[in-house]
This record gives C-alpha cells, structure tokens and sequence, in this order.
C-alpha cells in the first residue's frame, strides 16, 4: 500500500515537474496599435481607393460605349456592328486584367501589402519569441487567430508586455 502511494506521488511530482509553461498574445491586437501598421495601411487604403475608382471610371466609360451603340445600333451596317462590339469586348477585357492586376491573388494590393506588414509582423514575433525564450516558455498561442481557445485566464496574456517591450502606446495609455 505505502508503495502504490510513494508510486502516485513519484508519478504527480513527475507530472508537474514536466508540466510546460505558455502564454498567449493578441497579434492582431499588437499589429493595429503599432503606429507603422496603421501608417501602412493608410497608404495600402489609399492606393487601392485609387485602383478602384480608376476601374469604375473604365467600367463607366464602358458603359457608355454599350449604351452609344444600343442607341445608333440600327444605324450601323453589320461590319460597323460587328466592330463595336468587339471594341466593348476588348475594352472589358483591359479592364478585368487591370483588376487582377491590382487586386487579384498575386496582385500589386497583395504584394505591397505583404512588403509593407512583413516586416511590421517579423518585429512583433521577434518580440514575442525573446519572451519566450527568456522566460523558457514551451508554447506562445496567438488569441486574435485562435478560434478553438475558449477561454483564457488573462495571467498568462503577454500581449501588453510585448507591446511596452516594442514601444507601442494603445489607446489605454
């Protein structure tokens, strides 16, 4: 009896002494009070307003075009028909390609975006990982990309921490 029980404390000791220690930030949280992310944003803001006000400008001008020839459509012979239709077709495939261009997978917006918030992002997991290291930490969750933590007792929420460490001001300060 005495030695299942000193064998359930050896086991419980064992347990604890390997227990890992973790924490949790917000990234998403850390990246919006950074004063570089919001700058850079305003500028990825600003160039895709601009992208997209030139696309709904084509797009009108196409418009027009459409309604030009529903309106002198009987005057033209088939040929003259037959040309404008393809001027609009072409004029409307400038346009979808210019708008992969800006905004498609591989687009300018994506790629500008990532030069931009790479290294923004880099600086704040740089940060969170001397954390980690420094406190020998086994595991660091993100909270903002987390939908499975349910929840999550705020002691172990370093996101201010690496914010102070960044010199970043919230709101709160």
């Amino acid at each position: 009896m005495k030695r299942s029980i000193l064998s359930l404390f050896i086991l419980f000791l064992g347990i604890q002494v390997s227990a890992q220690k973790f924490f949790f930030v917000d990234a998403q949280y850390i990246l919006e009070n950074s004063q570089e992310y919001v700058e850079a944003k305003a500028e990825l803001d600003a160039a895709s307003e601009r992208w997209q006000k030139t696309i709904e400008a084509k797009y009108k001008s196409i418009d027009e075009m459409v309604r030009n020839y529903e309106a002198e459509k009987i005057l033209l012979t088939e040929d003259m028909r037959q040309k404008r239709l393809d001027d609009i077709k072409k004029k409307e495939e400038e346009v979808r390609k210019y708008q992969k261009e800006k905004f498609g997978v591989n687009g300018e917006l994506f790629k500008n975006r990532e030069e931009a918030v790479k290294p923004i992002q880099d600086k704040i997991y740089k940060e969170i990982e001397r954390i980690a290291v420094a406190g020998n930490y086994a595991v660091v969750f993100d909270r903002s990309v987390s939908s499975n933590v349910l929840y999550a007792n705020n002691r172990y929420d370093k996101t201010e921490e690496v914010l102070r460490k960044l010199g970043i001001k919230t709101e709160n300060e």
